[in-house]
């Protein structure tokens, strides 16, 4: 079988196509994704990541916020960190701010992180809708993989071709690739458990 993609890839291939924007909060002219949608979309897919904060004190008295954020699948660990100044309305840093002023930062530098790995990062960069929903679908190393686990777990690729309303599984939407991927390779996971527990089994 060939190389799987790594967890980094596959998380922003997962979150990266959501569509933010019924969560998007206006504050005068910025835009604030909101941090508890954001965190419960990413504990629904990866529930054992977490993040932790570090708040820098400069030496003008304003406030840089640090968040690493980790995600876990498995064994596999992805990690990215990000940081945001603690400010005022108008974009500019707060000095000597409060413990509200700096509470706020945190999960608004937590909802930054989250853009590192796809959710709500065309926001930042722009856009008003993900790259997936103006057609983009996957990769030819990601129709590999998948034919891969097709092979691997003997599930039928034109039954999930027809599943998602495609012709083939190389149009299917790359928002749509992590759905197809991730019940696939744990069904392949669980077959590779079920065969050592036996192996051991027979040597005993």
């Amino acid at each position: 079988m060939s190389k799987q993609t790594t967890l980094m890839a596959r998380v922003w291939a997962d979150l990266s196509p959501i569509n933010v924007n019924e969560h998007v909060q206006k504050k005068g002219n910025l835009s604030y994704l909101s941090w508890t949608w954001a965190w419960a979309t990413l504990m629904e897919r990866y529930p054992e990541s977490y993040y932790v904060f570090q708040d820098n004190r400069l030496e003008d008295g304003s406030v840089m916020v640090e968040c690493v954020l980790t995600i876990h699948e498995g064994e596999e660990v992805a990690t990215r960190t990000m940081w945001l100044p603690v400010m005022d309305h108008r974009n500019k840093a707060i000095i000597n701010p409060n413990a509200r002023d700096i509470s706020d930062t945190r999960m608004r530098c937590l909802v930054k992180c989250l853009a590192m790995f796809g959710l709500g990062f065309y926001i930042f960069s722009g856009s008003d809708i993900p790259q997936a929903e103006k057609g983009a679908v996957i990769t030819e190393d990601q129709v590999k993989e998948l034919h891969d686990l097709f092979k691997a777990t003997g599930a039928d690729p034109v039954a999930w071709a027809n599943h998602y309303k495609v012709s083939d599984i190389s149009e299917l939407p790359a928002e749509k690739f992590e759905q197809v991927r991730k019940p696939l390779r744990e069904h392949m996971e669980t077959a590779e458990r079920s065969a050592a527990q036996a192996e051991v089994s027979d040597e005993i």
